[in-house]
Protein backbone atom coordinates (compact mmCIF):
# COMPACT_ATOMS: atom_id res chain seq x y z
CA UNK A 1 0.00 0.00 0.00
CA UNK A 2 2.85 2.32 1.10
CA UNK A 3 4.68 1.51 -2.17
CA UNK A 4 1.67 2.04 -3.95
CA UNK A 5 1.41 6.00 -2.59
CA UNK A 6 4.51 6.75 -3.01
CA UNK A 7 3.72 5.77 -6.95
CA UNK A 8 0.84 7.83 -6.92
CA UNK A 9 2.50 10.80 -5.53
CA UNK A 10 4.48 11.36 -8.41
CA UNK A 11 1.67 11.51 -10.83
CA UNK A 12 0.14 14.69 -10.39
CA UNK A 13 -3.41 13.89 -11.23
CA UNK A 14 -3.03 10.67 -9.11
CA UNK A 15 -1.79 13.03 -6.40
CA UNK A 16 -4.75 15.27 -6.46
CA UNK A 17 -7.19 12.48 -6.23
CA UNK A 18 -5.00 11.36 -2.94
CA UNK A 19 -4.90 14.96 -1.73
CA UNK A 20 -8.34 15.50 -2.59
CA UNK A 21 -9.65 12.47 -0.49
CA UNK A 22 -7.55 13.38 2.42
CA UNK A 23 -8.79 17.35 2.57
CA UNK A 24 -12.23 16.11 2.79
CA UNK A 25 -11.70 13.60 5.36
CA UNK A 26 -10.08 15.97 7.64
CA UNK A 27 -13.13 18.58 6.88
CA UNK A 28 -15.14 15.26 8.08
CA UNK A 29 -12.59 14.99 11.03
CA UNK A 30 -13.38 18.78 12.12
CA UNK A 31 -17.08 18.40 12.07
CA UNK A 32 -16.36 15.29 14.17
CA UNK A 33 -15.00 17.46 17.00
CA UNK A 34 -17.64 20.38 17.00
CA UNK A 35 -20.15 19.96 19.54
CA UNK A 36 -23.65 21.19 18.98
CA UNK A 37 -24.37 24.22 21.42
CA UNK A 38 -26.57 23.21 24.75
CA UNK A 39 -25.80 19.94 25.67
CA UNK A 40 -24.25 18.14 28.30
CA UNK A 41 -21.62 15.67 26.51
CA UNK A 42 -20.66 14.15 29.69
CA UNK A 43 -24.53 12.84 30.02
CA UNK A 44 -24.37 11.33 26.25
CA UNK A 45 -20.67 9.37 27.30
CA UNK A 46 -21.82 7.90 30.12
CA UNK A 47 -25.25 5.99 28.09
CA UNK A 48 -22.87 5.63 25.23
CA UNK A 49 -20.42 3.53 28.20
CA UNK A 50 -23.70 1.61 29.10
CA UNK A 51 -25.17 0.78 25.92
CA UNK A 52 -23.43 -1.71 23.01
CA UNK A 53 -25.56 -0.66 20.28
CA UNK A 54 -24.88 3.10 21.00
CA UNK A 55 -20.89 1.84 21.71
CA UNK A 56 -21.17 0.57 17.70
CA UNK A 57 -23.16 3.72 16.58
CA UNK A 58 -20.48 5.94 17.86
CA UNK A 59 -17.42 3.67 16.53
CA UNK A 60 -19.35 4.28 12.50
CA UNK A 61 -19.48 8.35 13.44
CA UNK A 62 -15.59 8.25 14.46
CA UNK A 63 -16.53 8.95 17.89
CA UNK A 64 -18.75 12.32 16.65
CA UNK A 65 -22.19 10.96 19.09
CA UNK A 66 -20.64 10.34 22.21
CA UNK A 67 -19.31 14.37 21.60
CA UNK A 68 -22.76 15.10 20.39
CA UNK A 69 -20.90 17.29 17.35
CA UNK A 70 -22.21 18.42 13.97
CA UNK A 71 -21.80 14.89 12.65
CA UNK A 72 -23.35 12.87 15.50
CA UNK A 73 -25.46 11.43 12.66
CA UNK A 74 -22.81 10.63 10.37
CA UNK A 75 -23.37 8.45 6.91
CA UNK A 76 -25.87 6.27 8.27
CA UNK A 77 -28.93 7.74 6.74
CA UNK A 78 -27.56 7.56 3.34
CA UNK A 79 -26.03 4.11 3.64
CA UNK A 80 -29.69 3.03 4.97
CA UNK A 81 -31.18 5.14 2.19
CA UNK A 82 -29.75 3.38 -0.55
CA UNK A 83 -30.56 -0.47 1.39
CA UNK A 84 -34.15 0.60 0.81
CA UNK A 85 -33.75 1.75 -2.61
CA UNK A 86 -31.81 -1.05 -4.12
CA UNK A 87 -34.24 -3.21 -2.25
CA UNK A 88 -37.34 -1.29 -4.21
CA UNK A 89 -35.46 -1.92 -7.43
CA UNK A 90 -35.28 -5.27 -7.23
CA UNK A 91 -39.24 -5.10 -6.28
CA UNK A 92 -40.36 -2.14 -8.70
CA UNK A 93 -39.56 -3.09 -12.22
CA UNK A 94 -39.91 0.88 -13.50
CA UNK A 95 -36.70 1.63 -10.78
CA UNK A 96 -34.96 -1.24 -12.47
CA UNK A 97 -35.34 -0.33 -15.92
CA UNK A 98 -34.25 3.37 -14.34
CA UNK A 99 -31.37 1.85 -13.32
CA UNK A 100 -30.57 -0.04 -16.63
CA UNK A 101 -31.09 3.02 -18.78
CA UNK A 102 -27.80 4.92 -18.84
CA UNK A 103 -26.22 7.71 -16.89
CA UNK A 104 -29.43 9.31 -16.54
CA UNK A 105 -30.97 6.44 -14.90
CA UNK A 106 -28.30 6.42 -12.22
CA UNK A 107 -28.50 10.22 -11.70
CA UNK A 108 -32.81 9.89 -10.68
CA UNK A 109 -31.86 6.84 -8.76
CA UNK A 110 -28.90 8.60 -6.82
CA UNK A 111 -31.69 11.76 -6.51
CA UNK A 112 -34.66 9.60 -4.92
CA UNK A 113 -31.76 8.21 -2.24
CA UNK A 114 -30.70 11.45 -1.03
CA UNK A 115 -33.80 12.03 -0.69
CA UNK A 116 -34.97 9.00 1.36
CA UNK A 117 -31.45 10.08 2.75
CA UNK A 118 -33.06 13.19 4.05
CA UNK A 119 -36.30 11.98 5.51
CA UNK A 120 -34.31 9.29 7.54
CA UNK A 121 -31.88 11.77 8.68
CA UNK A 122 -34.86 14.11 10.14
CA UNK A 123 -36.29 10.59 11.62
CA UNK A 124 -33.05 9.94 13.18
CA UNK A 125 -32.38 13.47 14.24
CA UNK A 126 -35.98 13.45 16.18
CA UNK A 127 -35.42 10.34 17.78
CA UNK A 128 -32.02 10.96 18.87
CA UNK A 129 -33.15 14.07 20.48
CA UNK A 130 -36.69 13.47 21.61
CA UNK A 131 -35.48 9.72 23.08
CA UNK A 132 -31.39 9.38 23.93
CA UNK A 133 -29.90 12.45 24.63
CA UNK A 134 -33.02 14.93 26.01
CA UNK A 135 -31.73 14.62 29.34
CA UNK A 136 -28.92 16.25 28.50
CA UNK A 137 -30.71 19.19 26.60
CA UNK A 138 -30.45 22.33 28.59
CA UNK A 139 -33.99 23.23 27.16
CA UNK A 140 -36.64 21.02 26.35
CA UNK A 141 -38.29 23.96 24.40
CA UNK A 142 -39.81 23.52 21.17
CA UNK A 143 -37.46 26.14 19.49
CA UNK A 144 -34.46 24.40 20.92
CA UNK A 145 -35.26 21.03 19.84
CA UNK A 146 -36.05 22.18 16.65
CA UNK A 147 -32.74 24.11 16.29
CA UNK A 148 -30.96 20.32 17.55
CA UNK A 149 -32.60 18.74 14.53
CA UNK A 150 -32.03 21.06 12.01
CA UNK A 151 -28.58 21.12 12.58
CA UNK A 152 -28.16 17.06 12.75
CA UNK A 153 -30.01 16.65 9.69
CA UNK A 154 -27.98 19.42 7.98
CA UNK A 155 -24.62 18.10 8.83
CA UNK A 156 -25.61 14.89 7.88
CA UNK A 157 -26.53 16.30 4.55
CA UNK A 158 -23.03 17.78 4.65
CA UNK A 159 -21.64 14.45 5.06
CA UNK A 160 -23.33 12.90 2.33
CA UNK A 161 -22.30 15.73 0.56
CA UNK A 162 -18.26 15.27 1.13
CA UNK A 163 -18.67 11.34 0.22
CA UNK A 164 -20.30 12.27 -2.74
CA UNK A 165 -17.57 14.27 -3.64
CA UNK A 166 -15.00 11.84 -2.57
CA UNK A 167 -16.51 9.69 -4.92
CA UNK A 168 -16.46 11.64 -7.68
CA UNK A 169 -13.03 13.64 -7.41
CA UNK A 170 -10.68 11.22 -4.92
CA UNK A 171 -10.32 7.54 -4.46
CA UNK A 172 -12.54 5.20 -3.21
CA UNK A 173 -16.28 4.65 -2.50
CA UNK A 174 -16.91 8.12 -0.34
CA UNK A 175 -19.21 5.82 2.33
CA UNK A 176 -16.84 3.63 3.11
CA UNK A 177 -14.10 5.64 3.37
CA UNK A 178 -15.79 8.23 5.45
CA UNK A 179 -16.62 4.98 8.26
CA UNK A 180 -12.96 3.74 7.84
CA UNK A 181 -11.55 7.20 8.75
CA UNK A 182 -14.30 7.41 11.87
CA UNK A 183 -13.19 3.86 12.64
CA UNK A 184 -9.61 4.41 12.09
CA UNK A 185 -9.99 7.51 13.96
CA UNK A 186 -10.52 5.42 17.24
CA UNK A 187 -7.40 3.69 17.53
CA UNK A 188 -5.38 5.78 19.50
CA UNK A 189 -8.25 6.04 22.28
CA UNK A 190 -8.51 2.27 22.19
CA UNK A 191 -4.67 1.31 22.62
CA UNK A 192 -4.48 4.33 25.49
CA UNK A 193 -7.52 2.50 27.48
CA UNK A 194 -6.01 -1.29 26.87
CA UNK A 195 -3.02 0.18 27.76
CA UNK A 196 -4.29 1.54 30.96
CA UNK A 197 -6.10 -1.71 31.73
CA UNK A 198 -3.07 -3.67 31.28
CA UNK A 199 -1.07 -1.37 33.66
CA UNK A 200 -4.09 -1.42 36.71
CA UNK A 201 -4.49 -5.28 35.88
CA UNK A 202 -7.99 -5.64 34.75
CA UNK A 203 -6.83 -7.28 31.45
CA UNK A 204 -3.42 -9.80 31.57
CA UNK A 205 -0.90 -9.27 29.31
CA UNK A 206 -1.76 -12.96 27.55
CA UNK A 207 -5.23 -11.45 26.48
CA UNK A 208 -3.49 -8.54 24.24
CA UNK A 209 -1.27 -11.28 22.87
CA UNK A 210 -4.46 -13.47 21.88
CA UNK A 211 -5.56 -10.15 20.35
CA UNK A 212 -3.19 -9.07 18.42
CA UNK A 213 -2.35 -12.78 16.76
CA UNK A 214 -6.65 -12.80 16.17
CA UNK A 215 -6.52 -9.40 14.59
CA UNK A 216 -3.36 -10.53 12.23
CA UNK A 217 -5.23 -13.94 11.16
CA UNK A 218 -8.78 -11.31 10.54
CA UNK A 219 -6.45 -9.13 8.35
CA UNK A 220 -4.91 -12.22 6.81
CA UNK A 221 -8.32 -14.14 5.84
CA UNK A 222 -9.92 -10.83 4.52
CA UNK A 223 -6.99 -10.52 2.56
CA UNK A 224 -7.53 -13.81 1.36
CA UNK A 225 -10.92 -13.81 0.56
CA UNK A 226 -11.10 -10.43 -0.72
CA UNK A 227 -8.29 -11.11 -3.25
CA UNK A 228 -9.69 -14.68 -4.88
CA UNK A 229 -10.56 -15.39 -7.99
CA UNK A 230 -12.07 -17.57 -10.22
CA UNK A 231 -11.25 -17.17 -13.53
CA UNK A 232 -13.85 -18.50 -16.48
CA UNK A 233 -11.99 -19.69 -19.67
CA UNK A 234 -13.46 -17.79 -22.63
CA UNK A 235 -12.62 -18.55 -26.33
CA UNK A 236 -13.31 -16.10 -29.20
CA UNK A 237 -14.26 -17.62 -32.62
CA UNK A 238 -12.73 -16.55 -35.42
CA UNK A 239 -14.39 -14.53 -38.25
CA UNK A 240 -13.41 -13.33 -41.37
CA UNK A 241 -14.16 -9.88 -42.22
CA UNK A 242 -13.27 -8.45 -45.81
CA UNK A 243 -9.67 -9.56 -46.26
CA UNK A 244 -8.92 -9.89 -42.82
CA UNK A 245 -9.40 -12.12 -39.46
CA UNK A 246 -10.42 -11.21 -36.24
CA UNK A 247 -11.05 -13.48 -33.10
CA UNK A 248 -9.50 -16.56 -32.10
CA UNK A 249 -8.34 -15.78 -29.56
CA UNK A 250 -8.66 -16.56 -25.49
CA UNK A 251 -9.13 -14.50 -22.47
CA UNK A 252 -11.53 -15.05 -19.15
CA UNK A 253 -13.92 -13.67 -16.90
CA UNK A 254 -12.56 -12.81 -13.25
CA UNK A 255 -15.58 -14.12 -10.80
CA UNK A 256 -14.50 -12.71 -7.26
CA UNK A 257 -14.95 -15.09 -4.34
CA UNK A 258 -16.02 -11.42 -2.59
CA UNK A 259 -17.56 -10.16 -5.16
CA UNK A 260 -19.33 -7.38 -2.95
CA UNK A 261 -16.98 -6.01 -1.26
CA UNK A 262 -17.55 -4.56 2.43
CA UNK A 263 -20.97 -3.14 1.04
CA UNK A 264 -22.94 -6.20 3.07
CA UNK A 265 -21.00 -6.02 6.14
CA UNK A 266 -21.70 -2.24 5.79
CA UNK A 267 -25.47 -2.63 5.56
CA UNK A 268 -26.02 -5.33 8.12
CA UNK A 269 -24.45 -3.17 10.35
CA UNK A 270 -26.73 -0.42 9.21
CA UNK A 271 -29.89 -2.30 9.31
CA UNK A 272 -28.96 -3.67 13.34
CA UNK A 273 -28.55 0.16 14.31
CA UNK A 274 -32.02 1.24 12.83
CA UNK A 275 -34.48 -0.73 15.47
CA UNK A 276 -32.81 1.79 18.44
CA UNK A 277 -33.85 4.39 16.03
CA UNK A 278 -37.36 3.05 15.94
CA UNK A 279 -37.25 1.86 20.01
CA UNK A 280 -36.79 6.08 20.72
CA UNK A 281 -40.40 7.01 19.80
CA UNK A 282 -41.62 3.99 21.63
CA UNK A 283 -41.28 4.42 25.28
CA UNK A 284 -38.64 2.72 27.72
CA UNK A 285 -40.45 -0.33 27.34
CA UNK A 286 -39.18 -0.53 24.12
CA UNK A 287 -35.77 0.63 24.41
CA UNK A 288 -35.47 -2.20 27.36
CA UNK A 289 -36.64 -4.57 24.59
CA UNK A 290 -34.31 -3.70 22.24
CA UNK A 291 -31.24 -3.53 24.92
CA UNK A 292 -32.11 -6.83 25.74
CA UNK A 293 -32.32 -8.64 22.97
CA UNK A 294 -29.83 -7.12 20.48
CA UNK A 295 -27.38 -5.37 22.82
CA UNK A 296 -23.97 -6.94 23.08
CA UNK A 297 -23.84 -6.20 26.51
CA UNK A 298 -25.96 -9.38 27.55
CA UNK A 299 -25.32 -12.67 26.57
CA UNK A 300 -28.75 -13.39 25.12
CA UNK A 301 -28.66 -10.17 23.31
CA UNK A 302 -24.52 -10.75 21.87
CA UNK A 303 -26.05 -13.98 20.67
CA UNK A 304 -28.95 -12.83 19.28
CA UNK A 305 -27.34 -9.30 17.75
CA UNK A 306 -24.15 -11.73 16.04
CA UNK A 307 -26.65 -14.48 14.56
CA UNK A 308 -28.53 -11.27 12.53
CA UNK A 309 -25.56 -10.50 11.27
CA UNK A 310 -24.77 -13.54 10.07
CA UNK A 311 -27.56 -13.98 8.12
CA UNK A 312 -27.71 -10.12 7.07
CA UNK A 313 -24.28 -10.79 5.76
CA UNK A 314 -24.99 -13.44 3.97
CA UNK A 315 -28.15 -12.30 2.58
CA UNK A 316 -26.60 -8.58 1.30
CA UNK A 317 -23.53 -10.85 -0.47
CA UNK A 318 -26.06 -12.24 -2.42
CA UNK A 319 -28.56 -8.90 -3.03
CA UNK A 320 -25.41 -7.23 -3.80
CA UNK A 321 -23.53 -9.87 -6.28
CA UNK A 322 -26.29 -10.17 -8.20
CA UNK A 323 -26.95 -6.32 -8.54
CA UNK A 324 -23.25 -5.57 -9.62
CA UNK A 325 -22.57 -8.79 -11.93
CA UNK A 326 -25.25 -9.51 -14.61
CA UNK A 327 -24.83 -12.82 -15.57
CA UNK A 328 -27.60 -12.14 -18.42
CA UNK A 329 -25.89 -9.29 -19.83
CA UNK A 330 -22.65 -10.73 -19.93
CA UNK A 331 -23.49 -14.11 -21.58
CA UNK A 332 -25.44 -11.94 -24.06
CA UNK A 333 -22.23 -10.07 -24.81
CA UNK A 334 -20.24 -13.12 -25.22
CA UNK A 335 -22.78 -14.64 -27.85
CA UNK A 336 -22.95 -11.39 -29.57
CA UNK A 337 -19.09 -11.28 -30.12
CA UNK A 338 -18.16 -14.64 -31.10
CA UNK A 339 -17.07 -15.59 -27.37
CA UNK A 340 -17.96 -18.94 -25.63
CA UNK A 341 -16.76 -20.91 -22.56
CA UNK A 342 -15.48 -24.45 -23.85
CA UNK A 343 -17.91 -27.08 -23.53
CA UNK A 344 -21.13 -24.78 -22.68
CA UNK A 345 -23.09 -23.31 -25.02
CA UNK A 346 -23.52 -19.94 -25.63
CA UNK A 347 -26.88 -18.03 -24.64
CA UNK A 348 -29.24 -19.38 -21.75
CA UNK A 349 -26.76 -22.21 -20.91
CA UNK A 350 -23.83 -20.55 -20.86
CA UNK A 351 -25.84 -17.65 -18.15
CA UNK A 352 -27.28 -20.84 -16.36
CA UNK A 353 -23.52 -22.06 -15.75
CA UNK A 354 -22.57 -18.46 -14.89
CA UNK A 355 -25.40 -17.92 -11.88
CA UNK A 356 -24.50 -21.76 -10.92
CA UNK A 357 -20.36 -20.72 -10.29
CA UNK A 358 -21.94 -17.61 -8.97
CA UNK A 359 -24.01 -18.86 -5.97
CA UNK A 360 -21.64 -21.19 -5.33
CA UNK A 361 -18.54 -18.34 -4.84
CA UNK A 362 -21.14 -16.16 -2.89
CA UNK A 363 -22.01 -18.59 -0.67
CA UNK A 364 -18.30 -19.66 0.56
CA UNK A 365 -17.66 -16.10 0.30
CA UNK A 366 -20.62 -14.73 2.39
CA UNK A 367 -19.60 -17.63 5.11
CA UNK A 368 -16.20 -17.11 5.39
CA UNK A 369 -16.85 -13.52 5.73
CA UNK A 370 -19.08 -13.78 8.44
CA UNK A 371 -17.30 -16.40 10.28
CA UNK A 372 -14.07 -13.87 10.07
CA UNK A 373 -16.58 -11.03 11.57
CA UNK A 374 -16.98 -13.84 14.44
CA UNK A 375 -13.97 -14.48 15.44
CA UNK A 376 -12.66 -11.22 16.54
CA UNK A 377 -16.12 -9.95 18.14
CA UNK A 378 -15.80 -13.27 20.34
CA UNK A 379 -12.69 -12.63 21.56
CA UNK A 380 -12.92 -8.74 22.71
CA UNK A 381 -16.85 -10.20 24.03
CA UNK A 382 -15.31 -13.49 26.21
CA UNK A 383 -11.90 -11.47 27.18
CA UNK A 384 -13.75 -8.39 28.48
CA UNK A 385 -12.08 -5.91 26.09
CA UNK A 386 -13.30 -3.28 24.53
CA UNK A 387 -12.16 -1.88 21.62
CA UNK A 388 -13.49 -0.10 18.04
CA UNK A 389 -10.80 -2.35 15.73
CA UNK A 390 -13.14 -5.87 16.53
CA UNK A 391 -15.53 -8.03 14.53
CA UNK A 392 -17.42 -5.74 11.90
CA UNK A 393 -14.95 -2.84 12.15
CA UNK A 394 -12.41 -4.77 11.60
CA UNK A 395 -13.54 -6.32 8.30
CA UNK A 396 -14.64 -2.82 7.12
CA UNK A 397 -10.81 -1.11 7.81
CA UNK A 398 -8.97 -4.03 5.94
CA UNK A 399 -12.13 -4.66 3.00
CA UNK A 400 -12.05 -0.74 2.83
CA UNK A 401 -8.09 -0.30 2.45
CA UNK A 402 -7.58 -3.41 0.15
CA UNK A 403 -10.24 -1.34 -2.56
CA UNK A 404 -8.57 1.77 -2.42
CA UNK A 405 -5.07 -0.02 -3.25
CA UNK A 406 -7.55 -1.12 -5.82
CA UNK A 407 -8.34 1.71 -7.27
CA UNK A 408 -4.60 3.65 -6.41
CA UNK A 409 -3.60 0.32 -9.05
CA UNK A 410 -5.97 1.07 -11.79
CA UNK A 411 -5.36 4.71 -11.69
CA UNK A 412 -1.40 4.36 -11.96
CA UNK A 413 -2.19 1.42 -14.76
CA UNK A 414 -4.50 4.16 -16.71
CA UNK A 415 -2.12 7.01 -15.97
CA UNK A 416 0.64 4.71 -17.31
CA UNK A 417 -1.50 4.08 -21.18
CA UNK A 418 -1.80 7.10 -21.10
CA UNK A 419 1.68 8.14 -20.77
CA UNK A 420 2.53 5.30 -23.60
CA UNK A 421 -0.50 6.83 -25.90
CA UNK A 422 0.90 10.24 -25.69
Amino acid sequence: MLSKLKQAWKIKAVRKKVMYTLMMIVIFRIGTTIPVPGIDTSIIQKMVGGNSLLSLYNMFTGGAFSNFSLFALGISPYITASIIIQLLTVGFESLAELQKSGEEGKKKINKYTKYTALALAVVQALGITLGIVRSALISNSVFFITTVVITLVSASMLVMWIGDKITEKGIGNGSSVIIFAGIISRIPTDVIKIAQQVKSGQVAPWVIILLIVVILLTVTGVTFIQEATRKIPVQYAKRVVGRKMYGGQSSHIPMKVNQSGVMPIIFASSLLAFPQTIAMFMGADAQAFVQKYLSMATEQGFWTYRSIEILLIIFFSYFYTTVSFNTEDISKNMKNNGGFIPGIRPGEPTMDYLNRILTRLTLAGATFLAIIAMVPALTTHYMNVNMSLAGTSLLIVVGVALELKRQLESNLVMRSYQGFLK
